[in-house]
């Protein structure tokens, strides 16, 4: 009984407390590493499922 009140004494706790989001102070520069990083992962892409090759995303068929 201690425990499940406890545990809503917490949960109540964690719910009025102001959120304390924030964005990192680099976060342009996260941001525009991740789009670069995607760029590059959709090249690889291009580059091991070309069907010219044979090559396929289903490791199945390869």
């Amino acid at each position: 009984m201690a425990a499940i009140l406890l545990g809503v004494v917490l949960v109540i706790q964690a719910l009025k407390r102001p959120e304390t989001r924030r964005e990192p102070e680099d976060y342009s520069n996260v941001k525009d590493e991740v789009l670069r990083l995607r760029e590059r992962v959709r090249t690889l892409e291009r580059i091991v499922t070309d069907p010219d090759e044979g090559l396929s995303r289903d490791f199945r068929k390869l």
